[in-house]
């Protein structure tokens, strides 16, 4: 492959994390309406009464999620041969940001899913449909956690980069170690049905939400330059004179 083709696939990837940014903000708060969370103690009439009168936000939600959440692989990916950089070679630290990035897109289109199930017939029994509804907010906010070794280990990345040039700045170490802590308690939803820990908890979702909001920008920001300053590398050897024999 021309390397010039690489590297505008390589910034495709980056931009991909914008894409999927604006496409979760949109279906989540805008056509789902689910920002705020609906209370862990509301009744199952209740619930039911929510999900009817968002059914048509919450399926489109889902289709919206079901197109776009995929491209969060391709920024995953390149996240990942920035840190091969690192490591010179596919090794411990890039091998688990992949894996533990995998499950990003599919924490939110299959908790989705599970919600849309819900909503999809209005006249089920409110107490299965509470049961849907109770899934998809323990999924969806519980299985975040995993995300804090994905981000822990970005950082942990960036801090162990000896590079003359590192390939990510050293405040963006400490900023991803910041950002580990605050989606850890969304762990705790499955114990808690009120207050900071709930599913519609600030510690579980408004501290998260933000966090999620920072790492992303900061992300974009941080690969776009990586990416920028592999370019110059290889560009770099490639002008290098060849050494003449004699």
């Amino acid at each position: 492959m021309d390397e010039s083709v690489k590297f505008k696939l390589y910034r495709m990837s980056v931009w991909c994390g914008v894409v999927v940014l604006i496409a979760n903000t949109f279906a989540f708060s805008v056509v789902g309406k689910l920002t705020p969370p609906i209370s862990p103690t509301a009744t199952p009439q209740q619930v039911a009464d929510f999900l009817t009168d968002h059914r048509t936000g919450i399926l489109w939600a889902a289709v919206i999620m079901g197109v776009f959440a995929p491209f969060f692989y391709a920024f995953a990916v390149v996240t990942s041969l920035q840190i091969r950089r690192i490591e010179g070679g596919w090794g411990l630290l890039s091998m688990i940001q992949l894996t533990t990035a995998v499950v990003a897109p599919t924490g939110w289109v299959y908790p989705l899913a599970v919600l849309a199930t819900a909503a999809y017939r209005p006249h089920r029994d409110p107490a299965l449909m509470q049961l849907l509804s109770d899934q998809f907010w323990l999924t969806y906010v519980g299985v975040a956690v995993i995300f804090v070794v994905n981000v822990a280990v970005i950082g942990l990345s960036a801090f162990l980069d000896r590079r003359p040039e590192p390939v990510f700045p050293r405040w963006f170490a400490w900023l991803n170690f910041v950002l580990a802590i605050a989606f850890f308690p969304g762990v705790f939803v499955y114990v808690a049905t009120d207050g900071p820990f709930a599913w519609d908890g600030v510690f579980t979702v408004v501290v998260p939400s933000v966090a999620f909001v920072v790492w992303k920008i900061a992300m974009i920001v941080v690969l776009l330059r990586a990416v920028k300053s592999e370019e110059r590398e290889v560009l770099g050897e490639r002008e290098l004179p060849v050494p003449v024999a004699g």
